[in-house]
């Protein structure tokens, strides 16, 4: 009997894991990739003697990357090193007002109880809820391909489902147990960068903040280009072939099946298909309109998580103030999110992130200098000129030489920009985003775009568009869950 041959459109952490399980179940997998390098928004770039990753940074929720790991026999430390941040992270709120995170849980108890008197017991028991929505979604939730709302008449979810506060707001949520600004300002920020706005995001996501306070913030050494790297050599170890440089171009669909997949070196016939590429630009552009699943007018409709302007900075000196992840939350995070999500403009005040992992990791920078990514969230689908990027670029960098005390700017000696235009150009990406579907209550589980097609039978899709959503843990757990339904499929066809 022939091998069934399988196709997985784009190679970012979706589309890595669903090839890996598609081969581990003895299908031939072939992986295509429009960019020269696997990893889609995980991809690294190397200039000067810096390597910069160019998307995520955070590295949260550990356990996910070993689950996927042992599936196939190894362990994370099998490919890197992983090191977990003391302090987790530093939020500056002014010149010399900062809150840094240690790593150890009682320690952060005392910062708490030292900024509200009584917030310690309450951050206990804030996170003991954040807790069973953690085990309870990571266990339960995002393993589910939310195809129908039945997938949820589980005993124990059913009677969890006040617990885990799906129907209730975020930031009311979070306003219940702390008052002070600061600590509602920490509590808030994953969700910012999840895609919505706090008063728009279930209470459900304060499993975020037990995987931050609680789970902690780790950093794999050599940057997630490692990860990438050791998900690759999973997939070449169970047969998965790369394309890179391999853009496709159409589907063919036949019967009510792809037969034949083209890209610009030629056709090639599937049995079974996973786009893991965006969503919308699959749709749109790959499939013709018959066998869409939606239409622009459901696009239109979406909330998207936010874009972003992003600068790789090179700089041939120290800057001693900086930890490896620093919160820039001297401005007004309401008006931010005004201005991404309700207002979409460029931020009048912006908050921004700035990482540099060349604290943690001599391999990253030259010897003597440091490693910079930027990071300012911005609205999805808006104007973006070179002009625009320099005007925000002075105003980032006005402040971050106002904290750090270092003239940074004169000790450049590498420079990037990456915002919204480039977003579509390497990713396809829809209006531009960064992150993704905004996590809003009307785009959770089973109301998010279906992560299989239900014109095409063996289509079905991955990545931060379909279930679990953004991040890079759910986008692992979206490629292992397509494989599953695939695999399904195929088994019965």
């Amino acid at each position: 009997m022939d091998k069934i041959n399988t196709a997985v459109i784009g190679t970012g952490f979706a589309g890595l894991s669903a090839a890996a399980y598609l081969a581990q179940a003895g299908y031939s997998v072939t992986a295509y990739e429009k960019n020269n390098t696997v990893g889609g928004r995980a991809r690294q770039l190397s200039a000067n003697g810096y390597v910069f990753d160019m998307g995520p940074s955070w590295y949260w929720m550990p356990e996910v990357f070993e689950k996927f790991f042992q599936d196939f026999g190894y362990q994370p430390a099998d490919f890197y090193e992983l090191e977990q941040l003391n302090p987790g992270f530093t939020i500056v709120f002014g010149q010399d007002d900062t809150l840094s995170i240690p790593a150890d849980f009682e320690q952060l108890c005392v910062l708490f109880e030292s900024i509200e008197i009584g917030s310690a017991e309450k951050l206990r028991f804030f996170l003991k809820e954040a807790a069973y929505k953690y085990h309870t979604g990571m266990d339960k939730l995002v393993y589910k391909p939310g195809l129908s709302l039945w997938e949820f008449a589980d005993w124990d979810l059913f009677k969890g489902v006040f617990k885990l506060q799906v129907f209730t707001a975020f930031s009311k949520h979070v306003r219940k147990f702390f008052k002070n600004p600061k600590l509602i300002a920490l509590m808030e920020f994953p969700v910012l960068f999840l895609g919505a706005m706090p008063q728009e995001t279930p209470a459900l996501y304060s499993l975020m903040n037990y995987a931050g306070l609680k789970l902690g913030t780790w950093y794999p050494k050599g940057g997630f280009g490692k990860v990438i790297e050791g998900m690759q050599k999973v997939c070449e170890a169970q047969g998965v072939v790369f394309h890179t440089d391999s853009p496709v171009n159409h589907f063919q669909v036949v019967d009510g099946q792809i037969d034949h997949i083209s890209t610009k070196y030629g056709d090639g016939h599937y049995d079974g298909v996973i786009a893991s590429a965006d969503y919308h630009h699959v749709e749109e552009q790959l499939l013709d309109p018959a066998f869409r699943n939606y239409d622009a007018n459901y696009w239109s409709k979406r909330v998207m998580a936010p874009s972003s302007l992003i600068f790789y900075l090179g700089v041939k000196r120290r800057i001693e103030k900086l930890k490896h992840h620093t919160l820039f939350f001297d401005a007004d995070l309401k008006l931010h999110a005004v201005e991404i999500y309700k207002d979409p403009k460029w931020p009048t005040k912006p908050l921004f992130y700035v990482c540099c992992p060349s604290k943690s990791d001599e391999s990253v920078a030259p010897q003597g200098h440091e490693n910079l990514f930027i990071l300012m969230p911005l609205a999805p689908g808006i104007e973006d000129t070179d002009a625009l990027r320099e005007e925000y670029f002075s105003q980032i960098m006005e402040r971050l030489e106002d904290y750090t005390r270092v003239p940074i700017r004169t000790a450049l000696d590498y420079k990037k920009s990456y915002c919204v235009k480039d977003f579509k150009a390497d990713y396809n990406s829809f209006k531009g985003n960064a992150y993704g579907l905004a996590n809003t209550l009307m785009q959770t589980a089973h109301l998010k775009p279906s992560i299989k097609n239900k014109k095409v039978k063996n289509l079905f899709y991955a990545g931060q568009l379909t279930v679990p959503g953004p991040g890079v843990p759910p986008s692992i757990i979206s490629g292992k869950v397509s494989a599953q339904l695939l695999i399904q499929y195929l088994n019965h066809k």
